[in-house]
């Protein structure tokens, strides 16, 4: 391992890196290749390196219209956690947690996982009770879920309000021990190296005009570096994937939204866990550096902007505030907003849609970085073999036609 002095940091810093090895190539695009990716955010590399990795399929390339993990992929709180309900959301979502708690040295890239434990706070007697209904489920599914008690759950998260005046005094909740946060950029920047030491070609700047559709099925993309064929294409581009599919005559029922974060000022650590408050819909964790990353709910106005406002910013703060009045003094250091892609069922759709050989991995909403490694798992599955895997099977599109939808709007937090 090459070791690096303060002065030599700084001056390859200033000489722009020019003495260093790149992470991953910046590729230029062929005219061919077995497997076109559209989409360089967590899910789209990640598919890559798993069509490479699992199958063998390294003619692929992977079209990102901006800089890789530069959508939704670093714009999110960073939490992974498999607490859900229905038995093919715990299947999904803690396929990506086994995977994320060996990704560091599956890609030999520390992608800075902390386990912390996650606690979704309960405020009320109905709120505990859905609360034991959720732990039970985890518990038949196989999954770490235990039911906590309000004394149990001061002791984790001492700053907690329990004041005489509070307004949602902790009654208890829902503790995740295997839940807690991972590194948002290093994941992109481990998939895209692993991807491209194996030979995928990752290209930014490159934006997907069109599909090339022939004889009913796909065939490859015109983009703004010109056209590429492919008789597979995948596309993992959430907020913008209905666009993409709809010139194939695929209407997706996903509606964008913006979800919005924000970073306070670093602190000391005082916050080990990951902390959900159902009464407020408010969410937060402490990062390695001692900032403050926290949440709320959905701004309910449809957008593709990247941008936050001010009357989101007053309700999540307040929600924050009524959580941990010790965090008045904090200043803001950051606040911006992620654009989100809801399903009615608040689940995601990943399958074949449209003309033959094309696929599609979307509709996450507030989930989709915790489902990184899973997602493209299951979506690399779908292009490699072209049949579902068993953990992707029910969220195939086709299940509003058949009613089996799985409702996860509380699991996914959707719902705040």
């Amino acid at each position: 391992m090459t070791r690096y002095s303060a002065f030599s940091l700084l001056r390859e810093g200033l000489r722009g890196h020019r003495g260093w090895q790149p992470a991953w190539r910046k590729a230029r695009p062929k005219p061919a290749y077995d497997a076109i990716i559209i989409g360089g955010g967590g899910h789209g590399l990640a598919t890559a390196y798993y069509l490479a990795r699992n199958h063998g399929m390294t003619r692929v390339a992977v079209l990102e219209r901006g800089w890789i993990g530069g959508g939704n992929t670093g714009r999110n709180t960073t939490a992974v956690r498999s607490n859900y309900f229905y038995p093919e959301s715990v299947a999904l979502y803690d396929l990506a947690l086994r995977l994320y708690e060996g990704l560091s040295q599956e890609l030999n890239y520390n992608v800075m996982l902390s386990q912390r434990g996650m606690l979704i706070a309960a405020h009320t007697p109905a709120q505990m009770e859905i609360c034991a209904r959720i732990a039970n489920a985890m518990k038949l599914n196989g999954v770490d879920g235990e039911l906590m008690g309000a004394d149990e759950a001061l002791q984790r998260i001492p700053l907690l309000n329990q004041t005489t005046d509070a307004r949602y005094k902790c009654m208890g909740g829902i503790w995740q021990g295997r839940a807690g946060i991972a590194r948002h950029d290093a994941v992109a920047w481990g998939y895209a190296r692993g991807a491209s030491d194996r030979g995928v070609d990752i290209i930014e700047n490159c934006t997907v005009e069109s599909l090339l559709i022939e004889g009913g099925r796909i065939t490859g993309v015109d983009t703004s570096l010109g056209t590429i064929r492919a008789d597979r294409v995948g596309v993992a581009a959430a907020g913008a994937t209905p666009g993409i599919v709809a010139e194939a005559g695929v209407r997706l029922p996903i509606h964008t939204y913006a979800l919005q974060a924000f970073v306070s000022e670093p602190v000391k650590p005082c916050l080990d866990t990951v902390l959900l408050y159902l009464g407020t819909g408010t969410y937060v964790s402490q990062s390695d550096k001692g900032e403050m990353v926290f949440g709320g709910g959905l701004d309910r106005v449809p957008t593709h902007g990247q941008k936050g406002n001010l009357p989101a910013q007053e309700t999540v703060i307040s929600g924050l505030l009524e959580m941990f009045p010790a965090f008045g003094q904090l200043k803001l250091l950051r606040q911006w907003a992620g654009v989100v892609d809801v399903v009615p069922d608040s689940s995601p759709v990943i399958g074949p849609v449209g003309p033959e050989g094309l696929f599609i991995n979307c509709g996450w909403g507030t989930g989709g970085f915790k489902a990184i490694p899973a997602g493209g798992w299951l979506l690399a599955h779908l292009m490699a073999t072209g049949q579902h895997h068993e953990i992707s099977r029910p969220f195939d599109l086709d299940r509003f036609a058949r009613g089996r939808l799985i409702d996860e709007a509380a699991g996914a937090g959707i719902s705040h």
